[in-house]
C-alpha cells in the first residue's frame, strides 16, 4: 500500500458562523469570519478567514494538502458558490484537495479528537445540520462509530431555539438569554408532551420545527407572540415584574428545566458505556445543562469543546481528516487541546505604529499587572488586549473587558456601556490554584474555557457578588500561569491588593457585535463603550 502523506489541512465552514482552521502537525491557526468582517455570526464563505490562517502560518494556498469542508448538503446555488470561491484561491484543480465532512461528524470530532482520550463517547446536539440534530459516536483508538442520531425534526436544539424566538429574542443567537432569564423564576409547565428522550435519540411530539414550532408553542402557552419583542425589550431594561414578563420567566424556567431533565436522562444512559464524554454542538453552549452532565461524569471525564457551536465546525472537519490520515499511517495518538489562543496576534511595534497613526495619546507600561490591578481597585473598567485572539465564543483574557467583581454596582455600568440585557450574568476569571475555595461543587480539574457552571462557595458569593448569578451559580475560567502567564499575573496582582484571586471578565465587544480582533477594533470599542483604560500589548490609552 502506498504511503499516505498529509502535512497541511485547511478546515473550512461555509455557512452559519463561518470560519477557517489550518492544522500542520502541532501548529493550529483558527479564526471565524465575524472577527474579521465584523458581521456577527456571518453566514457564507470565510474568504477573509482562509486568507488570515494562511498568512498566520506563512504558507501559500499551493502548500495546502487537503481542504476539509464541514457540511455535505447544499443547494445547487450554494454549492456552485462554494466551488467558485475555492477555485479563486486554490486554482482550477481545487477539487483534488476537497474532502467533505458531515456536520455532526465534524462537531463530534472536534470534541473527541481534542479530549486527550483514546476511548470516549462523542456527543453532538444542536438545532440541525445535514438533516440531523444530534449524534452519538463511540471513539476508540481514533476511529469514530455512530451508534445513535436524531433527525432535524426531532431536534432538542430547535425546541430551545423556538422558545427563544417565542420570548422575543433572536433564535440561533440568544439562547443564552433564555438560560439566564430562567434563573429568575421557577418552572410552571410540564413540557414532556412536547419533546422527550427515546433511547439515545429525541422525539419531537409537535411534529414541526422553526417558526411553525414557535407558533404552536405560543398557542400552548397562551403567550402573545406578536408582542414578544416588546416584552423582551422591557426585560432587557430590567423590568421583570409585569404579568407578561413573569410569564416569560416561567416559560424560560420551564424550558431550561426540561432541557436539563432530558440531558440528564441522556447522560445517565451514556454513562452506562463506562467511558468519558466529549461533547459539542450548539446545545453544548448551555452551561447549566453541562453542569448536569458534569455531575454524572465528573469534572475529569467530561470535555466540552470550547468552540462548541457552528463556529467550531471548520476545526472539527480539519482534525477529523488529520486523524484519518494518522490512522492510515498507524501514527494516531490522543491529543489534548490545552488552550484556544489560536487567532491573529499583533506585534508591539505594529500596535505602537497604529496608535501613533491614530493620533492617540498613550504610554508604555512597565508593570502591566500592577496598572490593571490598581485601575480595577479604583472601580474603573479596563479593556485588555494581548497576544493571540481566542477561538470560540468566549473571551479568555486576551480580548477581555475587566472589572472589580467585589462591586456589584459595576454590573449596571457595564450593562449600560455595552448595551447588554440587565438580567444576564457576568463571569469571573479565577486563579487555578484557588478554584477549590471558590467553587462549591468542584470535584476534579477546574474548567478553563467558561463552558461549565458551578455553585459558588459562600466565600465567593460574599467576596465576588458581581460574578455570581441570582441562583448562586457562576461560570468561571480557571487560569493557569503556564497557559496564560500575563493574564495570570494580572489576577495575582489584583489578589495581592484585595485578597480575592478573581476578576470580572466579559468579552471585549458591544452587545450584538463580534469580539474585537485587531487593535483598531479594540480602540473603536474602547471609545464606544466609554471604558476608562485600554491596555493593548503593553501600551495604555486613557479614556476621557
Amino acid at each position: 500500500m502506498a504511503r499516505v502523506v498529509c502535512y497541511m489541512i485547511l478546515g473550512i465552514h461555509d455557512g452559519h458562523d463561518a470560519g477557517a482552521v489550518l492544522i500542520e502537525g502541532e501548529r493550529i491557526f483558527a479564526v471565524n469570519e465575524e472577527r474579521l468582517n465584523r458581521i456577527k455570526k456571518y453566514r457564507g464563505f470565510p474568504e477573509m478567514s482562509v486568507a488570515k490562517v494562511l498568512e498566520m502560518a506563512d504558507v501559500s494556498p499551493e502548500e495546502v494538502d487537503v481542504i476539509a469542508v464541514a457540511g455535505i448538503f447544499r443547494k445547487q446555488k450554494r454549492l456552485l458558490e462554494l466551488e467558485e470561491n475555492l477555485r479563486k484561491t486554490f486554482g482550477p484543480d481545487f477539487k483534488r484537495k476537497v474532502l467533505f465532512v458531515e456536520h455532526h461528524l465534524a462537531h463530534s470530532a472536534s470534541a473527541y479528537y481534542t479530549s486527550g482520550w483514546r476511548e470516549a463517547v462523542a456527543l453532538s446536539i444542536d438545532a440541525a445540520g445535514d438533516g440531523l440534530s444530534s449524534s452519538v459516536y463511540i471513539g476508540r483508538e481514533g476511529e469514530m462509530i455512530r451508534i445513535a442520531q436524531s433527525t432535524y425534526i426531532d431536534s432538542l436544539g430547535d425546541f430551545y431555539s423556538s422558545v427563544t424566538e417565542l420570548l422575543g429574542f433572536k433564535p440561533m443567537r440568544h439562547e443564552g438569554k433564555v438560560m439566564s432569564l430562567a434563573a429568575y423564576g421557577r418552572p410552571a409547565y410540564d413540557l414532556s408532551n412536547i419533546i422527550e428522550l427515546n433511547g439515545l435519540s429525541f422525539d419531537n411530539h409537535l411534529g414541526v420545527v422553526g417558526v411553525e414550532a414557535t407558533r404552536k408553542l405560543a398557542g400552548l402557552f397562551g403567550y402573545p407572540l406578536r408582542h414578544s419583542r416588546g416584552i423582551a425589550l422591557q426585560m432587557k431594561r430590567g423590568n421583570l415584574e409585569g404579568e407578561l414578563q413573569k410569564k416569560a420567566i416561567e416559560i424560560a424556567a420551564s424550558a431550561q428545566a426540561h432541557l436539563e431533565k432530558l440531558i440528564e436522562e441522556l447522560g445517565l444512559k451514556l454513562g452506562g458505556y463506562d467511558l468519558p464524554l466529549a461533547y459539542a454542538g450548539g446545545v453544548a453552549q448551555n452551561v447549566k445543562a453541562n453542569a448536569v452532565l458534569r455531575k454524572i461524569f465528573g469534572d475529569d471525564a467530561l470535555w466540552v469543546f470550547p468552540a462548541m457551536d457552528d463556529g467550531g465546525l471548520a476545526f472539527g472537519a480539519a482534525i477529523f481528516v488529520k486523524a484519518q490520515f494518522e490512522r492510515l499511517e498507524g501514527k494516531w495518538r490522543p491529543f489534548k487541546l490545552e488552550h484556544v489562543y489560536l487567532g491573529p496576534s499583533y506585534r508591539k511595534e505594529e500596535v505602537e505604529e497604529f496608535l501613533k497613526g491614530e493620533g492617540v495619546e498613550f504610554e508604555e507600561v512597565d508593570d502591566v499587572p500592577g496598572l490593571v490591578a490598581d485601575t480595577l481597585v479604583e472601580g474603573r473598567l479596563v479593556g485588555f488586549f494581548q497576544g493571540a485572539m481566542e477561538f470560540g465564543p468566549r473571551a479568555l483574557g486576551n480580548r477581555s473587558i475587566l472589572a472589580d467583581p467585589r462591586d456589584e454596582s459595576v454590573k449596571k455600568r457595564l450593562n449600560v456601556a455595552l448595551q447588554r440585557d440587565v438580567f444576564q450574568p457576568f463571569a469571573p476569571s479565577i486563579l487555578w490554584e484557588r478554584a477549590e475555595e471558590y467553587l462549591e461543587d468542584l470535584d476534579g480539574t477546574p474548567n478553563e474555557f467558561m463552558t461549565m457552571s458551578y455553585t459558588a462557595s459562600k466565600e465567593f458569593r460574599k467576596g465576588a457578588p458581581a460574578v455570581v448569578h441570582v441562583d448562586g451559580t457562576t461560570r468561571p475560567q480557571a487560569v493557569r500561569r503556564e497557559i496564560n502567564p500575563s493574564y495570570h499575573d494580572v489576577i495575582r496582582a489584583f489578589e495581592r491588593r484585595t485578597g480575592l484571586g478573581a476578576v470580572l471578565n466579559t468579552s471585549f465587544n458591544m452587545h450584538g457585535e463580534p469580539i474585537v480582533c485587531s487593535p483598531a477594533d479594540a480602540l473603536k470599542t474602547f471609545r464606544n463603550a466609554g471604558l476608562d483604560v485600554l491596555v493593548v500589548e503593553g501600551f495604555a490609552v486613557w479614556g476621557s
